[in-house]
């Protein structure tokens, strides 16, 4: 199972693209004409033009980072990701099952960091799994009785209730 990986925000790309953004002002270009290349609203236009104005190219620079740090990052998630391929058993759990817990003592051993076990879920999602449930089913389930019933008696009994 390839896991999908949704890369976050491209920060150097929005600031080149500010940057770029000043030649238009600088060659007198109208804002219509930087929303139409840009694909940007016109209040986003407006406001880089006065920050271009006001501070000149520094001010439509990359502040930095939007937020705090994730403690998971890109590698860290894919390394989890994998980790997850392998399966519970091999982590040393008894049964083929992953829980929030589980996930999170993987996490821990792995990059050394602690969650929330409820939070453990949008780690998942953020690496393109999902939460499932097993499908119940007894364990003293007989596939050849199953088979039987199934080629056997259930033609017996639909021919039946169709009459």
């Amino acid at each position: 199972m390839e896991t999908k990986f949704r890369p976050r925000r491209d920060f150097q790309a929005l600031e080149s693209r500010r940057l770029e953004a000043t030649k238009y002002f600088e060659q007198g270009e109208p804002q219509s004409e930087i929303v139409r290349h840009f694909h940007i609203s016109r209040q986003t236009a407006s406001r880089w033009y006065w920050v271009w104005h006001k501070q000149g190219k520094d001010g439509l620079k990359a502040a930095g980072r939007a937020g705090r740090k994730p403690r998971l990052d890109f590698k860290a998630q894919k390394q989890l990701a994998n980790a997850l391929l392998k399966g519970p058993t091999a982590w040393g759990f008894s049964t083929n099952l992953w829980t929030m817990e589980r996930v999170n003592m993987v996490i821990r051993k792995i990059c050394k960091v602690n969650y929330h076990p409820r939070h453990i879920g949008r780690i998942l999602h953020a690496i393109g799994w999902s939460r499932q449930r097993p499908a119940r089913r007894a364990k003293e389930r007989d596939e050849k009785a199953i088979a039987q019933w199934v080629n056997i008696r259930w033609p017996e009994v639909k021919k039946t209730l169709q009459n």
